[in-house]
């Protein structure tokens, strides 16, 4: 333990020289319970990747504000200087990587699986009309089968979409999609098999922000030597979330 909290020290003394005079902006949805989302009661946001994120900013000495960006966009506003870094939930994919780099992941790949409305046939998979928010993997896995993509730029509009009949099925984070299925009284039911795509979740970077990368990158690495990351992870995604070695 007191390794660890020597290690901390000098990462958040190192950090504090090197971007002493910067404010690091922390690009998120704020619409993906349970990675970020505004709290209801305190209109704040919230949620594990928020928890995370202040945790990794206290232990590199860096001072981060967060900055709410719509999900279509998310990327190229992190290319434009808007913010330096994305923690929204967001797959580390080589498609993305062409684009922006990433930190080493947070968290285990998150299986994706569909939800439809009770009684719905699992044929819809392959050959129906499946719901997904745009510019995710999840779109992306539907693009390459046979069914007919909708996509939607908000994650609560492919539930309304299922729920209104105007998709037969919608794909996304088994995670984000198992609140709706438990409060659902049995309306809304998941069907076929989960798929697991992409390389873990992870901060988006800059390519060319290398420094940037390898502070967060020793701060993910301290959370996970020392069990925070673990007690965040099951505490916000359950004791079945797979964690860190």
């Amino acid at each position: 333990m007191k390794r660890l909290t020597l290690a901390a020290a000098a990462l958040a003394l190192s950090a504090s020289a090197a971007f002493a005079q910067d404010v690091v902006r922390l690009g998120t949805e704020g619409l993906y319970p349970p990675f970020n989302f505004i709290n209801d009661s305190t209109g704040e946001l919230t949620g594990f990747e928020i928890e995370l994120g202040d945790i990794l900013c206290e232990r590199a000495g860096l001072t981060c504000e967060w900055v709410t960006n719509d999900w279509d966009t998310i990327i190229p506003n992190l290319v434009a200087g808007n913010y330096d870094a994305i923690m929204a939930g967001m797959s580390i994919t080589d498609a993305r990587r062409e684009v922006i780099s990433f930190t080493e992941a947070y968290k285990r790949a998150s299986p994706s699986a569909y939800m439809a409305l009770a009684g719905t046939d699992e044929s819809v998979i392959g050959s129906g009309v499946i719901a997904a928010q745009s510019n995710t993997v999840q779109a992306g896995l539907v693009a390459d089968t046979d069914a007919t993509l909708l996509e939607f730029p908000t994650p609560d509009d492919t539930i309304s979409a299922v729920r209104n009949g105007e998709v037969d099925a919608v794909l996304a984070d088994r995670e984000f999609l198992a609140p709706f299925v438990a409060d659902s009284g049995g309306e809304l039911v998941f069907i076929g098999e989960a798929v697991t795509p992409g390389d873990g979740i992870g901060m988006g970077i800059r390519q060319s922000d290398d420094e940037l990368r390898a502070t967060f990158n020793d701060a993910i690495e301290s959370v996970k030597a020392d069990g925070t990351l673990n007690e965040l992870l099951t505490r916000w995604f359950g004791d079945e979330e797979p964690l860190f070695d």
